[in-house]
Order: structure tokens, then sequence, then C-alpha cells
């Protein structure tokens, strides 16, 4: 087996005699004795080394390209009406929200007149206040509504400006 110089490898794999100590103390290269290098096995080693360079530059390829497919299904999604931002809904849940206490912190006033002027039995009182909770959840079943209306709002808004 014969062995050849840094500068004789370094002329085989057109680099320079610095990088092919660099690739040795990477770990790329090995040496059969001090300064000395088997060149079949130097080459085949080097030759691994760069395919598995170009292979991760192919992987980082194909990641930015599903990146990019991603990103491009999300704005098709959006544009579609199947996809939302988040900032829209918590808009639209703060909304919902809102109206909802409102409503059950308006409930006291609206109701101790009526149940103060007449006298009702415990049942009726009942069906009454389960009536006026059942008004105010039913605040709860418009979510689309309110969405679409804040949308609306939002589209006029944008036309005024």
């Amino acid at each position: 087996m014969k062995l050849y110089t840094s500068k004789i490898i370094a002329s085989w794999l057109d680099l320079s005699e610095r990088r092919v100590r660099q690739l040795r103390d990477e770990g790329v290269l090995t040496e059969t004795k001090p300064g000395l290098y088997e060149l079949r096995s130097t080459v085949v080693r080097y030759i691994i080394f760069l395919r598995k360079g170009s292979s991760n530059l192919n992987d980082e390829r194909a990641m930015l390209t599903k990146a990019k497919r991603e990103a491009a299904e999300m704005e098709n999604a959006l544009r579609k009406g199947t996809l939302h931002e988040t900032a829209d809904i918590e808009k639209g849940l703060q909304t919902m929200c809102l109206n909802i206490r409102s409503r059950f912190l308006s409930l006291p006033a609206k109701l101790a007149p009526a149940i103060a002027a007449k006298k009702y039995s415990q049942a009726e009182i009942f069906d009454f206040l389960k009536q006026a909770v059942d008004e105010t959840l039913e605040e709860l079943n418009k979510y689309q509504t309110i969405l679409s209306l804040e949308g609306d709002a939002e589209e006029s808004e944008e036309k005024n400006h």
C-alpha cells in the first residue's frame, strides 16, 4: 500500500493542503501515518462526505418547498374562508362573551320589577327566570352571525378609508 502526502491528496481532490488538514481535523479524512494518506480510502471517504453534504442540501430544498406549499395552502384556505386568523376568532369570541355578560348582568334589573309587581308562585318565578336565562344563552347560537357581522363591519371600514 502506497501512502501519499497531503499535497498529493489535495491535488487529487482539487483542494488546498490547508483544506485537507481541516478535513483531517474534522474526522472526514484519516491519516495512515502522520502526514501520509492512503489514496483510495481517502478519496472514498471524501466522496461519502460530499454525498452527505449534498443530501443535506436536497433535504433543505425539500423542506423549503414543503413549507412554501403549506403556506400557499393556508393562504388559499384563508381566501376560501375555511381557515380563520386567530385574531379574528379572538375578536369574535370576545364580542360574544361581552354580549352574554352584559345580558346576564341586566337580568336582575330587568326581572326584579316584573317579579315584585305580581305575586308569582315559586314555579312561575322559576319559569320566568329560566326563560330569561334561555334567551341570554341563545346568544351562544349566534356565534356565526357575530363573526360575519364583524367581517362586514371591517369590510365597510376598509371601504370607507
